[in-house]
């Protein structure tokens, strides 16, 4: 209430006023600005009207008490000067300690307005982002649909088309039966495009693993018979381009799982295809490393990888940014890399991007053990890409 603010600035001058009188003080020049000092303080706590009551009383106590003759005569024109002097000076000063309390509540209240609307515009961002993270999952849950169908129908194709020819082969009347090598040929696919399909789903679930859930099977092969065993799977997707395939003189057998191997090369393939433009030149270059091992390289003419990413793309799921197939069919999901890596890693071996200098293509290079024997017999699917 009012009044009580009132009787507080009151009080606060009355005791200023006993304790100057209580240490003998009566010089007006240590009582006002004491007096005025009590002014002040009234105004920042208790504002203008409380300020300016105590400024009144403050200057009637100045007057009483500390400016002579006693009481509220005073017979000094100077004292008459310092008299009209500080009730000035305590009423302008209670009026801007007022003004400057109020200036500081009103900056605090905008503050706290900024801070709410500030929480308010933050909410309504994170609900923005929310539904744009929501439509952007919603895109990735369907580019990673379409991928796995068709990572997935392709091995599936070549399966249904094999069983097909193997049963209709034996139902159709009249039909002439299918030699002994060709249903061994159609065996061999069904065997080999299940062993893919198998990797895939493995490498799709599981290639951040140290170790593969399957043991492989590591024997003395030739590296050109792995490189045209997956040249020969992937002849699909590297028609549009030159393949050109260089093989070091003497090059010794590598110690390695034949059919993990060439689904390395299938998948290295996949990718230079995928980007490289058509009709530009993929080369794969069998040499030997020195120190017991051999070098197999894919190299392509497409936008290259930025050295940057070079490790990053062997991540599951991930893609370099702003770099498309040229074909939007063949878009992947981020998986050829890492599966490749892991199966290249459980045989003992290396596998790494070589950055390009002029940042166009892309050189995937390959380390393998050599064999400490020599080859065996290779098998048909394998021995059958040999031939010219």
């Amino acid at each position: 209430m009012p009044w009580r603010r009132y009787l507080a600035a009151g009080a606060t001058v009355s005791a200023v006023v006993a304790a100057l009188r209580l240490t003998s003080v009566d010089a007006a020049e240590v009582a006002a600005p004491l007096l005025l000092l009590d002014v002040v303080v009234v105004a920042r706590f208790w504002g203008t009207s409380s300020a300016l009551f105590a400024a009144a009383s403050a200057s009637a106590a100045l007057s009483y008490y500390f400016l002579p003759p006693s009481g509220f005569a005073i017979g000094d024109p100077d004292d008459w000067i310092a008299f009209v002097t500080f009730l000035v000076t305590a009423v302008f000063a209670g009026e801007l300690a007022s003004r400057a309390e109020r200036r500081r509540a009103e900056a605090l209240a905008g503050r706290q307005e900024i801070e709410r609307l500030y929480q308010e515009l933050q909410a309504a961002f994170d609900r923005a982002s929310e539904a744009e993270a929501a439509r952007r999952n919603e895109q990735l849950k369907a580019a990673l649909l379409d991928a796995l169908t068709h990572n997935l129908r392709t091995p599936l194709t070549a399966i249904k088309a094999g069983v097909t020819a193997l049963i209709g082969a034996g139902a159709r009347a009249g039909a002439s039966p299918l030699s002994s090598e060709e249903q061994r040929e159609l065996l061999q696919v069904i065997d080999e495009e299940s062993d893919r399909l198998n990797r895939f789903i493995e490498g799709l679930s599981r290639t951040d693993r140290a170790e593969p859930s399957q043991p492989v099977r590591l024997r003395a092969v030739r590296p050109e018979t792995i490189v045209r065993a997956g040249l020969l799977r992937a002849e699909p997707l590297t028609r549009d381009h030159r393949v050109i395939t260089l093989f070091d003189d003497l090059l010794p057998a590598v110690s390695v799982d034949a059919a993990a191997m060439t689904e390395v090369i299938y998948i290295l393939l996949d990718n230079a295809s995928k980007y490289a433009p058509a009709a530009s030149a993929i080369t794969l270059h069998a040499a030997g490393d020195g120190d017991g091992y051999v070098r197999i390289s894919v190299s392509d003419e497409g936008p290259g990888i930025p050295p940057d990413l070079v490790e990053r793309v062997f991540e599951k799921f991930y893609r370099v940014p702003v770099r498309e197939p040229h074909d939007r069919r063949r878009g992947g999901i981020g998986l050829g890399l890492p599966i490749a890596r892991r199966l290249v890693e459980a045989q003992a071996g290396r596998v790494w991007i070589e950055p390009s200098p002029s940042g166009r293509g892309t050189t995937v290079a390959i380390r393998v053990p050599v064999a400490m024997q020599a080859p065996e017999e290779e098998p048909a699917a394998l021995a059958a890409t040999m031939v010219q």
